[in-house]
């Protein structure tokens, strides 16, 4: 199985501060080492992309700067001519509201006119069955890369990962969705597992998004200094307080939304771009976090237009709309502007404190069999 590699990012450490609340509200613990309270974040307040209101709970700034890829923008022209006929996306759910934008300014492009699009999304794993199983795909998006290898060599090429964003065509981080004004008083993955918490999250059996957010969970112990066994046994007490597993992060990000639990687990840019419809929630941004790197590629025997797409979509034109529907960019050079939605609409995307990525623990196939294979840690725990 093809590994993907480490992209570059500069990541500026920030210090991990108590969390304070106003009004008198209770103080939240210290991120110092696993045996603290809590792992602070930074939060904001609901369906308003600036900083939390004084009658709100809220958590210290425990991000850093700005998001800042090192790979550069593309430098090959776009297509200047259309080569028409119709495109079969097929992705995960979370993505849909990029991938509509995305779309429709393509087929205002020279390359995209006159070009249309049907589109498929669901859960990553079950859109990868239904394309091994033979539904038409042209372009394909999956949450986690392994997906995408499962495709290769029948459906994809093996190099669909040796371009300089190594096949990734978004990013995001795991965040804390929770409820307006943060009444539970969630800063950080240990305010997770208190009692009378209740946690939404997806099922890893079907979602990528479960995977990122399991990932997250889990290594957090490990970067505040805990053991194996404190991570396994910080993941076993984190669900015992999950309520909900949803097939997909959109779907468990409508569930949670429908009053379900007390905090979602869920993409970076799913709580930003709910914000920006309307939708009343907080996010915390946790001191620790994981770098959720999503695939896209073109099928075998795929229509010229499909390829045309992918590098629009990989484009600066392209990854600014990814970042204007709150995902992190993966090139060099993109501004965004003001991201509605986000805790800092001008400074949308900042660092966490500290980041780990799926190619430091070696790559998806040693993670699935480590975590999720028959005897892996999360398939014994779920029983």
């Amino acid at each position: 199985m093809t590994l993907t590699p480490i992209r570059t990012r500069r990541i500026a450490a920030a210090p991990a501060l108590v969390c304070v609340a106003m009004l008198g509200l209770a103080a939240c613990g210290s991120s110092g080492g696993h045996s603290g309270s809590g792992s602070a974040g930074t939060t904001g307040s609901a369906g308003t992309g600036s900083s939390a209101t004084t009658s709100a709970f809220t958590c210290p700034t425990s991000t850093s700067g700005s998001w800042s890829p090192t790979t550069p923008a593309p430098t090959t022209p776009l297509a200047t001519t259309s080569a028409g006929g119709s495109v079969n996306l097929v992705a995960y759910s979370v993505p849909k509201p990029a991938y509509d934008k995305l779309t429709t300014a393509f087929q205002k492009t020279a390359g995209g006119k006159g070009v249309t699009f049907k589109a498929s999304y669901g859960p990553s794993g079950s859109q990868e069955k239904a394309v091994a199983a033979g539904q038409k795909a042209d372009y394909v998006g999956f949450s986690v890369g392994s997906d995408m290898n499962k495709l290769v060599p029948s459906k994809v090429a093996a190099t669909w990962n040796s371009g300089a964003t190594k096949g990734i065509i978004s990013d995001s981080v795991v965040v804390i969705a929770v409820r307006p004004g943060n009444p539970k008083h969630i800063c950080g993955w240990d305010d997770l597992v208190k009692s009378g918490v209740k946690i939404v999250t997806p099922d890893p059996a079907s979602s990528g998004s479960a995977k990122w957010n399991i990932l997250a969970a889990y290594e957090h112990v490990l970067q505040t200094g805990g053991t194996e066994a404190q991570a396994k046994a910080y993941l076993a007490k984190f669900y015992k307080n999950v309520i909900v597993r949803a097939a997909s992060g959109a779907v468990a990000t409508q569930q949670f939304l429908s009053g379900q639990g007390d905090a979602l687990i869920s993409y970076e840019n799913e709580a930003i771009d709910a914000r920006q419809a309307g939708e009343k929630l907080d996010y915390v941004v946790p001191a620790q976090s994981f770098l959720i790197e999503n695939p896209a590629a073109v099928t075998k025997g795929a229509s010229k237009s499909a390829a045309n797409f992918l590098a629009y979509a990989q484009s600066s034109a392209g990854q600014t709309i990814f970042a204007q529907t709150g995902f992190r960019p993966v090139i060099a050079g993109i501004n965004p502007g003001t991201v509605q939605g986000a805790n800092s609409p001008s400074n949308p995307f900042p660092n966490p404190e500290k980041l780990m990525t799926i190619a430091q623990l070696g790559g998806w196939s040693k993670v699935n069999d480590e975590f999720f294979g028959d005897n892996g840690i999360v398939t014994k725990i779920e029983g």
